[in-house]
């Protein structure tokens, strides 16, 4: 049980951490209060519901993770190394794939709606 709460308050710590300090962590939190009321309007079930959402969750993981990636590699070293920037050019793909993923699910979801297309 003190495995888990020192993993809670860890994980609490990151979050205000990003809260206070990361642009892109801000933004995609907004863009989760957004999609809450949005994706319940756009869905017909709860698995279209929680597909809506889980893809921002993810975007939001993925975006934790590269900070992680970015953090990591600046205290390595703040000068210009070729591995780290592929570690840090990787960490920025992966956002990118779950921002065409989550842009991907919810254009589906609007097509679905709006046009009555099932795709």
């Amino acid at each position: 049980m003190e495995r888990l709460i020192k993993a809670w308050q860890n994980s609490v710590r990151a979050f205000g951490k990003l809260m206070r300090s990361e642009t892109a962590f801000q933004q995609e939190l907004i863009l989760l209060v957004v999609s809450l009321p949005l994706g319940w309007f756009l869905s017909t079930t709860w698995r279209d519901y929680a597909l809506l959402i889980g893809s921002i969750l993810v975007l939001i993981m993925v975006e934790v993770l590269n900070t992680g990636i970015e953090a990591s590699c600046d205290a390595v070293s703040k000068e210009f190394d070729i591995d780290i920037q592929l570690a840090k050019d990787c960490g920025s793909l992966a956002v990118l794939i779950s921002v065409f993923l989550a842009l991907a699910v919810w254009t589906l979801a609007v097509i679905e709606t709006f046009w009555g297309l099932q795709l």
